[in-house]
């Protein structure tokens, strides 16, 4: 099992014993340590081999011995235990919106339900509001929360996350670079693209030999199965259930093979249009004339573009979202951000809140990455769930933070993700917010206002003077919570008006905002901080997913506000009095 996986199994372990009743501390320790695998920043196995698993915040020996054998054999004694005693479908019941293990566990208890469906069937029979603790309201707040969760699971079932994706294919990519009979070799598909979830993954290979490559492949850990293998495709699934499909092209077809595969389809559709009128047909064989004489040399997917009289267009922006518009309109696409342009590391959270790291813990770490500056902002008191800090500790902080800073490089700002509260006003007084350096303002709470009151809730805080970051703005969390409702086009007009930034949030589980709406505050001429929300130091490697989602986006490095030096993000960003 990978990190993503044993993770996942931690977390259903702690389901479990929920269920059971057994102590919240003991229950705690198994979603600690599935956080601490989720941020990792680099190869379990490698830490396992090294034996530093116990040194990871968050795993001690007992749990390290589960995560070693989950990584080793696929399964774990206890875990293969808890499901043995759990009854059928209950565990499926507890991830529905709003219940729980507790909740889940009373109405089996009650109801003898043992299935969704069978859950459902209470519902619209009316015996869940007959329950204590439940009512009318609660029966109808399940019936909404099985129907939505039905739509996701059509929509994105089997899907994973990207950074959970990359973890497994970059391996696997590295595995099969080592090989000397493979020229290139790529991932494709929607994870070359950067889309936030991966259904599965797909892998190009230039070779001579593909045999020697299909052998190499079936040969990497973790193989559950080989599902097929022809002289050039081959079809498996890890243990973890994941789908990779590969194809061996000839080096010559690479670059035509690596565009096909990486789609979208939607961009291909114009792409290849576009080669019928100059005589050309595109295929992941190559590109050959319509009039039979012979076909091209293409020997890289710039050179496939430039056929078409067009510029290289990057994978991230290959969704016929108008970026073939905008390359016939004469965009280069040469200055959209990269990760090497961001100087400053913004939405970092420290042990203050709901980090895992100190201050100087991360401001050593921005060190190590060669950041200019740092932007502490932990939790303000609304968020009590996630140990928000009250004033005289936000006044400690501060004098931890000069206590640090002569012993690194990175400048540490003082900062703050104060919450955004129902009626619009910011955490924290105002006299408060001034003496920041950052304010980002997000909401935690109250998500599910109808879209016009929530809109009323944003606009009122962007017209407090200190409002300068819009963080994680829709709230999504990716495979668990649809963005909350809003007129975000209204919004991005107050924010456009209040000269406030907009934040791309990094973290792999969010990626918010999605590239849609981008497009649309670029329209509007706001501009962006590219954040990781990091709360550890590995944390901090989220800073590509935030590139990569502001690239699908369009942004470039001018819109970008932690692309600027120190100083100039300062006047930028630092709260203004009223």
């Amino acid at each position: 099992m990978d990190a993503a996986a044993i993770a996942a199994a931690l977390r259903e372990i702690a389901q479990h014993l929920t269920f059971r009743g057994e102590n919240q501390f003991k229950v705690r320790a198994y979603e600690n340590g599935a956080q601490a695998l989720e941020s990792l920043g680099e190869d379990l196995g490698k830490v396992i081999a090294e034996k530093r698993l116990t040194q990871v915040r968050g795993i001690g020996s007992s749990l390290a011995e589960k995560i070693e054998e989950l990584h080793r054999t696929g399964a774990t004694a206890l875990l293969d235990e808890l499901r043995a005693g759990m009854p059928p479908g209950v565990l499926e019941i507890a991830r529905l919106p709003d219940l729980g293990p507790k909740k889940a566990k009373a109405l089996h208890d009650a109801l003898g339900v043992g299935s969704v469906a069978e859950l459902e069937a209470a519902c619209v029979a009316g015996k869940v509001r007959a329950l204590k603790g439940f009512g009318p309201r609660s029966e109808d707040k399940i019936l909404a929360g099985i129907k939505r969760a039905s739509a996701q699971a059509a929509q994105g079932g089997g899907r994973i996350l990207l950074s959970s994706a990359l973890e497994v294919g970059e391996p696997l990519l590295a595995h099969l670079r080592a090989l000397p009979a493979v020229r290139a070799a790529d991932l494709a598909g929607s994870l070359r693209r950067w889309r936030e979830t991966v259904a599965d993954l797909d892998v190009i290979v230039g070779s001579d030999d593909p045999g020697a490559v299909m052998d190499h492949f079936v040969a990497y850990p973790g193989v559950g199965a080989v599902e097929a293998r022809g002289d050039t495709k081959c079809t498996l699934r890890l243990q973890t259930g994941l789908q990779i499909d590969l194809r061996v092209v000839p080096p010559g077809d690479y670059a035509t093979a690596l565009h096909h595969f990486t789609g979208s389809k939607a961009h291909h559709v114009v792409i290849r249009g576009r080669a019928r009128e100059r005589g050309l047909t595109i295929s992941e064989w190559g590109v050959e004339r319509l009039d039979g004489s012979g076909k091209l040399e293409v020997g890289s997917e710039a050179a496939l573009y430039q056929l078409l009289e067009l510029p290289y267009i990057p994978p991230e922006l290959r969704e016929n979202q108008g970026e073939l518009e905008a390359a016939d309109a004469g965009d280069r696409f040469e200055d959209l951000v990269q990760a090497g342009d961001v100087r400053g590391l913004i939405h970092c959270h420290t042990t203050y809140s709901d980090g895992k790291n100190s201050v100087e813990d991360m401001a050593r770490a921005a060190d190590a990455l060669g950041a200019e500056y740092l932007t502490i902002t932990d939790h303000s008191p609304a968020a009590a769930y996630a140990g928000g800090v009250g004033l005289e500790r936000l006044l400690e902080q501060w004098d931890e933070i000069d206590r640090v800073q002569p012993r690194v490089k990175v400048r540490i700002l003082r900062g703050t993700e104060s919450d955004i509260l129902e009626d619009g006003a910011l955490d924290y007084p105002p006299e408060v917010l001034e003496r920041l350096d950052v304010v980002i303002a997000s909401i935690h709470s109250r998500m599910k206002m109808d879209a016009e009151k929530m809109t009323a809730r944003l606009i009122a805080a962007m017209r407090h003077p200190v409002f300068k970051i819009w963080g994680h703005p829709l709230g999504r969390r990716l495979l668990e919570r649809e963005p909350f409702g809003c007129d975000v086009e209204a919004v991005l007009d107050a924010a456009a008006a209040s000269r406030a930034a907009i934040e791309i949030n990094g973290d792999p589980h969010r990626l918010d905002l999605e590239p849609k709406w981008i497009r649309l505050a670029r329209a509007r001429g706001l501009r962006f901080v590219v954040s990781t929300d990091a709360h550890s130091v590995q944390g901090l490697g989220y800073l590509r997913y935030g590139v990569a989602t502001a690239r699908r986006g369009g942004v470039r490095k001018s819109e970008v506000l932690n692309t600027r030096p120190l100083d100039a993000f300062l006047r930028a960003v630092r709260p203004a009095a009223g």
